[in-house]
């Protein structure tokens, strides 16, 4: 028997490739400012995969490149240009609507500011393919806080009383953050994709990981063959 169970997405790196967007924002304003060779590969490093605090990352982008703006106004182009940036794959998508067909319930929960994190799920396809997802300035909290992942489970229509299952590649964040939830976690392993941008990946999660896969349909496609009551736990 089919049973209704949660399945809770981060949403950067896991459903939607924010690398590659950044690295489409980054050739598209060195382009634009004439920034000269070598300015894409600053500004992705610079970034670190996102790691690096936004309100630093663009005071140092103004510094290397003696730019008018205030960081703030850069972060604000920033902001409103990503989303239109992101992409997310057509299979995944698909993926997503297979799940929510079988009887799961599916979210996001993502740490960021709202108007960049809502423009991306909206403008990636996402937004019609999950029952709900939480933004951590919109709701207050950021993961790897318990509380995001209630918040999106509520937004989502269910609770995680019965259990679920938390989908991200961040060991801290998304791992031990959705362990402390009550989550049962898949990590995605970004490893191979990092070190071919010439990145450092992170360290892996540890023990408390349940399943460790490199690519979110494989995640995905596990949930799809889960049946039974004890999917969720």
């Amino acid at each position: 028997m089919e049973v209704t169970v949660l399945a809770l997405f981060d949403l950067d790196n896991t459903l939607i490739d924010r690398l590659g967007a950044y690295r489409r924002w980054a050739a598209e304003f060195a382009a634009e400012r004439e920034l000269g060779a070598g300015a894409v590969p600053w500004l992705v490093a610079a970034d670190a995969d996102g790691s690096v605090p936004m309100e630093l990352l663009f005071t140092r982008i103004r510094d290397r490149f003696g730019l008018p703006e205030s960081a703030g106004e850069l972060w604000d182009a920033y902001r409103a240009r990503l989303p239109h940036l992101i992409r997310c794959r057509p299979e995944v998508l698909d993926g997503l609507e297979r799940l929510r067909a079988a009887g799961w319930t599916v979210g996001i929960v993502t740490n960021g500011m709202t108007d960049n994190q809502t423009g991306k799920i909206q403008h990636s396809g996402l937004a019609t393919r999950v029952d709900g997802w939480a933004i951590s300035e919109a709701e207050g909290v950021r993961k790897p806080d318990a509380r995001l992942f209630e918040i999106g489970a509520a937004r989502c229509g269910t609770s995680l009383g019965d259990g679920g299952w938390m989908v991200g590649d961040d060991a801290v964040n998304d791992i031990t953050g959705g362990r402390g939830a009550g989550l049962r976690t898949i990590w995605i392993d970004r490893t191979w994709e990092l070190e071919r941008h010439g990145l450092a990946p992170a360290s892996a999660p540890g023990p408390d990981c349940d399943r460790v896969v490199t690519d979110v349909m494989t995640a995905i496609a596990f949930l799809a063959g889960l049946r039974g009551p004890g999917a969720g736990r």
